[in-house]
């Protein structure tokens, strides 16, 4: 019996015990996250501000395929994972930014500066690899109003909490005219996907997400404070532990030839 013992102690020792259950979320699904909103139009007329501090329409930045994401810019969670994986596939995907494509990032909070804006996109900017001219990726700030709307027209719900705010982690895809073609979820992007979301969106068709449950398996904590219990992956480790014990059952437990006399 116990050899039947140490084997599963050892196992239950290897499960990963950093993994803590999340707080009870401070939000509901009606809340925060995401409502897609596929073949929607974005408001073409709406004012934001450039990293100058210019007006400008969101309409006049358009007119090509746009990757649209929707942050703020003092954001301690997912905010940061997930700029940095836009750099990451921008070095990676097969077409030219700011040709066949482009980025854009508002921030929905108000209190966010075009000079705040300006620093942002410098920072991220000198990350990239490959060389860009600076119009591929731009980020804007607006009015509550004014940013509000824009994550209204495409079914991004978030909500204040203290000082910041709790949000999903995505990115949305935009066809030349500005209507919503693509939502990818998390904060990693293949760029062979995006390479396909680009196609569609040049073409204008809006196609469902076929991931959208990812966003929910193992995200980051909206306080930044680490990452929250994730039910698939502890459900699954489980399952191993579980395994793990039956062969070492299986093992210790197998019949031995009884000596010959």
């Amino acid at each position: 019996m116990k050899r039947i013992l140490f084997p599963a102690l050892v196992l239950i020792t290897l499960f990963p015990a950093t993994i803590r259950a999340a707080d009870p979320p401070a939000f509901t699904a009606a809340e925060v996250g995401i409502d897609e909103k596929l073949g929607a139009q974005v408001p073409l007329d709406l004012v934001l501000n450039d990293e100058e501090g210019r007006p400008v329409k969101l309409g006049d930045l358009l007119g090509k395929p746009t990757v649209l994401t929707l942050n703020y810019f003092r954001c301690a969670g997912i905010c940061t994972p997930l700029l940095n994986g836009v750099v990451d596939v921008i070095d990676q995907v097969q077409a030219n930014p700011g040709q066949d494509f482009q980025f854009i990032t508002v921030s929905f909070d108000p209190r966010d500066t075009s000079e705040i804006a300006f620093q942002k996109r410098s920072n991220y900017l000198k990350e990239i690899q490959r060389p860009i001219p600076p119009a591929a990726w731009r980020f804007l700030t607006g009015e509550a109003a004014a940013t509000k709307a824009l994550c209204d027209a495409v079914g991004f719900k978030f909500k204040a909490q203290g000082g910041d705010f709790i949000h999903a982690g995505a990115i949305v895809i935009l066809s030349p005219q500005g209507k919503v073609t693509r939502y990818m979820y998390g904060v990693t992007f293949l760029p062979a996907d995006l390479q396909m979301a680009i196609l569609e969106a040049s073409r204008g068709e809006a196609l469902p997400t076929i991931n959208k449950w990812l966003q929910f398996c193992y995200s980051t904590d909206p306080s930044g404070r680490g990452f929250v219990f994730s039910i698939t992956k502890a459900v699954a480790s489980i399952t191993i532990l579980l395994a793990g014990v039956f062969v070492a059952v299986l093992v210790f437990l197998k019949p031995r030839p009884k000596d010959k006399i």
